[in-house]
């Protein structure tokens, strides 16, 4: 959305990410289901709402209830296939696939709600971690004598403290099992209800005296490409961290099976960083790699820590309340599918598909843009230095003028112009993301660019002025001497153009046609500059004569000199960066 955010991005040392959508596929499925009569395993594909719950609970007037708070305390409905597709939902993954889950133990939410109609509720929120619904006792076959019925779904420990008295054993339990699977990397959610006389006019005073009906286990799996983003985004020095409001184990299993959570770094949860002011945040940041059950503003003060330690962040969002951290960090990214409006216009970035490796190639991609621009300034730098050298100092030898006006401006426009823009669609290399995250407030002439640029343009303009020198003491007319300037310059600057395309690697491991429009602009460029020796017609344009062949062996042979000495100065790089990597090893 921001433009100079792609620049930003190259720089990135820490990306912040959500887990639902982002790590994982977001595809939720009710694999298990705990109730204080049983624990049974659901099986099904999809969001499909036929499978098979084992061992049977038909026996289990608990797991029935679990079933009509899934489908009663829920905004999403369930799609039917059209024409042999898989069934889908409209809303929330999460509550699809407890309508799915209901729908398996006989609960069809359609039927459910017009025997048993919604008269208030209470929205889910992230400080709330729960919600709530009240419906009419009405005809439906629930075992709760009152008129009405009170369903809440949400965080155990956020429902622990509404339960009645006599649950203390149930919950005790309860936090057993969450805690399995919670570790198993589900993610855990409970089911409650209660019967109320009469509805207040504050749905929320609804919520007391439940009954702990069971818990369900949620399988969300990472995305396949999540473990290999993360391993190329530590690769490239650049710290994942994941924050989520899930369970501190379902986290830290996902975290683990991704690459993310290793010895060397820990998970806190909400409430943890809640104990911690900012000074210890910004110790201890660095070694945090899963921030667990947080609320999406303590994404401001994790942003703030990593900006004490110096670091460029990324954060993700998709909420309301995501908005301030995601102007906050150096980089927001909203989520394209999930994202809110508000949370978009916040954002530096929008993720059409939600999907954590694709920031990782946004990075990538971001690395790539920069090193072109790089690449273009190195190019320009270095041919347009070679020029102005080359006008200057030839009277100063005691040598006419090299060029004439127009052949400058043909130099300009075609062998500096062409090439330099064909350079900033080059790919990215291999050692892209291999690379530790540039420095932002480091100089884009720096890391031996200036150098580079004075050093080979000064052995261009030694090779040209050698040639002129040359040929004008050697008696040839003036036209020919200029036309051998105008051609080894030319094709000098042309043939750096190859060789700029990277400041480590050689040319010849690159090869000459990735980048297919800088080959075919060189190649065009040589022929016309040829042509502007050899074709008659174009000879009194840019006055020039045809070379003899000598003549032309000598401009092929001078020509590839800056190529070979680049090549030269880039394997000396690779060995030193060699030498220095074995030492360390050592």
């Amino acid at each position: 959305r921001r433009l100079p955010a792609v620049e930003t991005l190259g720089s990135v040392s820490v990306i912040c990410t959500d887990k639902t959508g982002t790590l994982t596929e977001n595809q939720m499925l009710v694999e298990r289901l705990w109730t204080p009569h049983g624990e049974y395993e659901v099986s099904g594909d999809g969001y499909a709402p036929d499978g098979t719950i084992t061992p049977s609970a038909d026996g289990d007037a608990l797991a029935r209830r679990a079933a009509a708070i899934a489908a009663a305390c829920n905004d999403a409905t369930l799609v039917p296939p059209d024409g042999g597709g898989e069934w889908a939902i409209t809303g929330d993954p999460t509550e699809g696939a407890l309508v799915a889950f209901a729908a398996k133990l006989g609960v069809v939410q359609k039927d459910f709600n017009a025997y048993c109609p919604r008269v208030a509720e209470v929205s889910f929120d992230s400080e709330r971690r729960r919600m709530t619904t009240v419906h009419e006792r009405g005809e439906c076959d629930i075992d709760v004598e009152a008129p009405n019925w009170v369903a809440v779904k949400g965080a155990l420990e956020s429902i622990a403290p509404l339960l009645d008295t006599d649950q203390a054993e149930a919950l005790a339990q309860a936090r057993e099992v969450a805690e399995r699977f919670a570790a198993d990397g589900y993610r855990v959610l409970a089911l409650a209800d209660a019967g109320i006389e009469t509805v207040p006019d504050e749905p929320e005073n609804a919520e007391q005296g439940l009954t702990l009906v069971g818990i369900v286990a949620m399988a969300d799996p990472p995305r396949e490409s999540a473990a290999v983003a993360v391993a190329a985004a530590r690769s490239a020095g650049i710290t994942p961290v994941m924050i989520t409001g899930d369970h501190q184990l379902t986290a830290m299993a996902i975290a683990r099976r991704l690459g993310m959570l290793d010895d060397t770094r820990e998970a806190i949860t909400g409430a943890e960083l809640a104990q911690i002011d900012d000074e210890e945040l910004a110790r201890r940041v660095r070694s945090i790699g899963v921030y667990a059950r947080t609320n999406p503003e303590q994404k401001l003060r994790i942003v703030d820590a990593w900006r004490k330690q110096g670091a460029i962040s990324a954060m993700t969002g998709d909420g309301v309340n995501d908005a301030p951290a995601l102007r906050k960090a150096d980089i927001g990214v909203a989520m394209g599918i999930t994202g809110t409006d508000v949370s978009k216009e916040a954002s530096d970035m929008i993720l059409a598909d939600d999907d954590f490796s694709t920031i990782v190639a946004a990075v990538e991609e971001g690395r790539r843009i920069y090193g072109n621009i790089r690449r273009f300034v190195r190019y320009l730098l270095t041919t347009n230095s070679a020029e102005i050298m080359v006008m200057v100092a030839a009277p100063f030898l005691g040598l006419p003028l090299p060029l004439l006006a127009i052949q400058i401006l043909w130099i300009n426009l075609v062998t500096d112009g062409a090439p330099a823009l064909s350079l900033g669609v080059e790919p990215a290399h291999p050692r892209a993301m291999k690379q530790p995250p540039r420095d932002p407030k480091a100089n884009i002439l720096g890391n031996g660019l200036w150098q580079h640029a004075l050093w080979v343009g000064l052995l261009m303009t030694v090779i040209t002025l050698a040639v002129q020198s040359w040929s004008y003491n050697g008696g040839a007319s003036e036209e020919t001497w200029r036309t051998m300037v105008f051609t080894v310059l030319a094709f000098m600057q042309l043939s750096h153009a190859l060789v700029v395309r990277s400041e480590r690697e050689s040319i010849f491991k690159l090869g000459f046609t990735t980048n297919r429009p800088l080959f075919i602009v060189i190649i065009i460029s040589a022929l016309v500059q040829l042509a502007l020796v050899y074709v008659p017609l174009l000879q009194p344009i840019f006055e020039t004569t045809a070379l003899t062949a000598t003549e032309l062996a000598i401009v092929l042979l001078v020509t590839p000199i800056p190529f070979i000495a680049v090549e030269i100065e880039k394997w000396i790089m690779r060995r030193r960066e060699a030498g220095a990597e074995a030492r360390s090893a050592a």
